[in-house]
């Protein structure tokens, strides 16, 4: 979808902007920022909201302070790409609050999937006993990250 068709302005784009820095934004400080009323910026942010372009909001939390600094990537090769198949290792992940995200992709292998663990023996054990036991896995690949250089859901917006 072009961020730019007729159903979002450049005023869309500056709140959408100012929400991704500062979600907790008060509505009157979003309305300064953006130099509309108060009113006319809620009923923006309504209307984005309704449309689909804000998903929602929730705090970034420190990972490494809450027992989750281990990063792990994992690269899952299926042992048949069938929709059963993909509907069945799509379903399982959903309830793994160990994987943060999942992706299927084009390339080498079916899915690459981003995990949290408080330490590489936990990572292990979840190798063992979640990983391997997902529908159709065949292969995988490990990635520990050693070190997050950039992590950020911000979407670069062109204001």
């Amino acid at each position: 979808m072009d961020p730019t068709s007729a159903s979002i302005d450049r005023i869309d784009l500056k709140i959408l902007n100012v929400l991704q820095q500062d979600g907790r934004i008060s509505n009157l400080k979003l309305a300064e920022a953006v130099a509309l009323s108060p009113t006319a910026v809620l009923a923006r942010v309504q209307r984005l909201t309704r449309e689909g372009y804000i998903l929602g909001y929730e705090a970034r939390l420190d990972p490494r302070k809450l027992g989750a600094g281990l990063l792990v990537f994992v690269e899952v090769l299926l042992d048949r790409t069938t929709p059963n198949v993909f509907e069945a290792f799509n379903a399982a992940v959903q309830v793994r609050s160990e994987i943060l995200e999942c992706h299927m992709v084009a390339g080498g292998f079916d899915y690459l999937l981003k995990t949290r663990m408080a330490d590489m023996l936990a990572y292990r054990e979840f190798a063992g006993t979640v990983l391997w036991e997902l529908p159709g896995v065949r292969e995988t690949r490990t990635y520990a990250v050693m070190e997050e250089v950039k992590n950020t859901a911000r979407l670069a917006l062109r204001v």
